[in-house]
């Protein structure tokens, strides 16, 4: 009897789950993408956009693996910005798709909130311990100070070095 009605509970619950996670990502419509570096939030200057857009072009070309950075204000319908930036990651399809060897920088001076986000190829060689690292040397610290572009552009070069 218990089974039978563990097994209706969850045909009852289950779709609505779905359901919820359909409207979120109807309710929110994520940015279109402008390049490789995506500064929603006008934290770079034009020049240091077109700095970092050289870098990471320059890595793609000689490595195909893609990286995005993305600056954003807010995260539309969604309460928990790692959901937000998984399904954004998801959205775009940074990398190439028979490699899946995209990555993207995400962050919100707004909310205070950074996460680097990996495609299954990638995390071959960036582990999400590696990010981690990558965010406290380097991203927190210089943002703490106000420093968009130098966070951002020592992050980069730190990840060319580990991702050749």
């Amino acid at each position: 009897m218990k089974s039978k009605i563990a097994y209706l509970a969850f045909f009852i619950i289950f779709p609505f789950c779905f359901i919820n996670a359909q409207e979120k990502e109807q309710e929110t419509v994520f940015p279109t993408p402008i390049g490789y570096v995506n500064d929603f939030e006008s934290l770079y200057t034009k020049e240091q956009v077109e700095e970092l857009e050289k870098l990471i072009t320059d890595f793609e070309n000689e490595t195909t693996n893609e990286i995005a950075i993305i600056t954003i204000d807010n995260i539309g319908g969604y309460t928990d910005f790692y959901e937000y930036a998984l399904d954004l990651s998801k959205k775009w399809g940074v990398g190439k798709a028979d490699k899946n060897n995209g990555l993207i920088i995400i962050f919100s001076k707004t909310l205070r909130k950074v996460r680097i986000n990996t495609g299954t190829g990638t995390q071959q060689v960036i582990s999400d311990e590696f990010c981690k690292k990558l965010i406290d040397s380097y991203l927190i610290p210089n943002f703490k100070a106000n420093k968009y572009y130098e966070g951002s552009r020592e992050t980069l070069l730190a990840l060319f070095e580990a991702w050749k």
